[in-house]
Formats: C-alpha cells, structure tokens, sequence
C-alpha cells in the first residue's frame, strides 16, 4: 500500500507538479523542503532515477515561491547543495563501479571505456556544466565520470559551477516571471515547453546514434 502510495505521489508530482507543490506547502511546509531537495538530489545522484522532474520542477519552484510561503532565500542555497551532493555521491558511485570495470576482460566493455575516458578528457570540464541543462544525460554524466576517474577536483568545481547556474536559473525564472499575467495563464503550456525543449537535444543525439547504427549495420 505505502508503495503504491508513492508511486501515485511520484505521477501527480511528475503531470500536475504546481498542484502538488501547493498542497505540499500546505500540509507542511518544512517537509516540502525535505521533499524538493531529496528529488533534485535523487535525480542528479543515483542513475535509476532520470526520468524526476528537475528544470520544470526548479521553474515551478519558482513560481510558487512567488505566492506561498516558500522562502526563496531558503530554496535556492538548500537546491544548490542538493544538486551538488547528488553530482558528488553520483561521482564517487561511478568511482567504485569503474574499478570492477577496469578489472574486467570484455572488449566492448572495455572500449566503452576508452571512449568515455577520452570524451571527458577532452570534453569534461563543460559538459559536467553542460549536462545539467539536459535531462537524463545529467543523471549518467557524473556516473561517466566517477567510472573514468575524472580529476575530482576539476569535477567538484564544475559541479558547483553547474549546479549554481542550473538552480539559479530555473528557480529565479519562475519567480520573477510568476507574477506576470500571460505566465500565470499559460503556466502548464510553458511547464510542457521546457519539458519539451530539454529532451529534443537528447533525442536529435538518440536519432544520429540509431542512423549510424543502421549504417553500419546494413552497410548503407
């Protein structure tokens, strides 16, 4: 029954984020905090857990705190350090796993590897930045890097840099355009828009991959 419970809770958050939201608050609003910083944490630090909400959450965020209690002085800082703690905890899981990996002897595994281990060399410093603009990717990304053993203390401050940006952005987004009238009306249009807009370069990266699969594959 509890899990059952928390699966509904998880559907109306994820569909219906706002009304959840203001619920919340009015129940118990200390808990609501608990709440949002253990899903942000959630979805940027343990890899079966991409598909939470994080910029739609963060905007909505931002437009209640606009008119309900929610302290935005409290939100922001507590949301920052939620998303960095998941980055970390993420990394350091993909630290422990790359080991068994590098112990291993397949060679798909194995080129896997490589191939991760030169992105992130080359690439690493902006996409732990990069990456929390883009759902899913942000929940693999510092797992990537913990199994590559990226320099944990260039990772740690583009995390923070990231985590900052990404916070800061959606959250005073919301709040600053809560107020205005064509925001209000339209808030479950815009809410799907950024949903949208996040997954399309997910989705343009998916299709060239399967492409070059089929390419590949059929000699074509």
């Amino acid at each position: 029954m509890k899990s059952w419970t928390i699966m509904n809770s998880l559907i109306e958050l994820i569909s219906n984020t706002d009304d959840f939201l203001l619920q919340s608050i009015e129940a118990n609003i200390v808990a609501t905090y608990i709440i949002l910083f253990l899903i942000i944490f959630l979805e940027s630090g343990v890899i079966l857990f991409p598909f939470l909400p994080g910029d739609g959450l963060l905007f909505s965020v931002g437009v209640v705190a606009t008119i309900t209690p929610l302290d935005i002085y409290i939100i922001l800082p507590l949301l920052m350090i939620s998303a960095i703690a998941g980055f970390i905890v993420n990394y350091k899981s993909g630290s422990v796993f790359g080991k068994w990996i590098i112990q291993k002897k397949y060679s798909s595994i194995n080129i896997a590897y490589d191939n991760t281990r030169d992105f992130m060399s080359k690439h690493g410093k902006t996409a732990v930045v990069l990456s929390r603009f883009f759902p899913i990717i942000r929940t693999y990304l510092p797992f990537a890097a913990g199994i590559v053993h990226m320099k944990y203390d260039v990772f740690l401050k583009q995390t923070i840099l990231g985590a900052v940006i990404w916070v800061s952005l959606f959250v005073c987004s919301g709040y600053f355009l809560g107020e205005v009238p064509w925001v209000k009306e339209n808030y479950g249009l815009i809410f799907l828009g950024l949903i949208i807009l996040t997954i399309i370069p997910l989705l343009v990266q998916m299709l060239k991959g399967l492409v070059k699969f089929i390419s590949k594959k059929f000699n074509v």
